[in-house]
């Protein structure tokens, strides 16, 4: 008996132990991700001041998975989150990942950014409608009003769709927010550009 329980005490400790290096990791990779993120949009930005330039859609940008992007800015959360390109679990360990395939501001289509509900997007149940998203890239700043919430099965794939001509900034992320293991839902924001720039 004694075994027993000196084994369940150890496999305890081993699953804590466990948990808290993948948080320290975790934690540990989103900080560089935005300490990287930070310094694309600084250069950037002095660098459109030098130039006097208009932000535009560079025909050149075209990240590579698992590249450091930009800042996904929520207001409301006093958060700042880097946005990775691609939704695997290295990018996500990372920060927010943008949904390969999709759009990015200035392209006139659907955005999808993506993040796990222990981490980058904890907090996501707090936003409401009216509340504000801005994306920050090389080439800009992008500003975005959240017009609706919804709740889809985990394998309902309609959530990723062209918008197109019209821009659709749309957050994902798993649900319910305090489900242990695999959620069977994810979480919906949907948000359009306060500045209409599709014209």
């Amino acid at each position: 008996m004694k075994k027993v329980a000196f084994l369940i005490i150890i496999s305890g400790f081993i699953f804590i132990s466990f948990g808290v290096y993948q948080l320290f990791s975790t934690n540990h990779k989103q900080s560089l991700a935005i300490t990287e993120a930070r310094e694309i949009i600084n250069l950037s930005t002095l660098q459109q001041v030098e130039t006097n330039t208009k932000a535009r859609f560079p025909n050149d940008f075209s990240p590579d998975t698992g590249e450091t992007v930009g800042i996904l800015h929520i207001p409301k959360l006093e958060a700042d989150l880097p946005i990775v390109e691609g939704t695997d679990p290295d990018e996500l360990a990372k920060g927010v990942g943008h949904y390969k395939g999709t759009a990015y501001p200035l392209q006139k289509d659907q955005i999808v950014l993506s993040g796990h509900r222990e981490t980058v997007f904890r907090r996501m149940g707090e936003l409401e409608l009216g509340d504000i998203l801005t994306v920050r890239l090389s080439y800009g700043e992008f500003t975005y009003e959240i017009i609706d919430t919804y709740i889809v099965s985990a394998d309902d794939r309609t959530v990723i769709k062209t918008t197109s001509p019209n821009e659709v900034l749309t957050l994902t992320t798993c649900y319910p927010f305090n489900f242990i293991g695999d959620a069977p839902d994810r979480y919906i924001i949907t948000a359009t550009p306060v500045t209409n720039y599709n014209k």
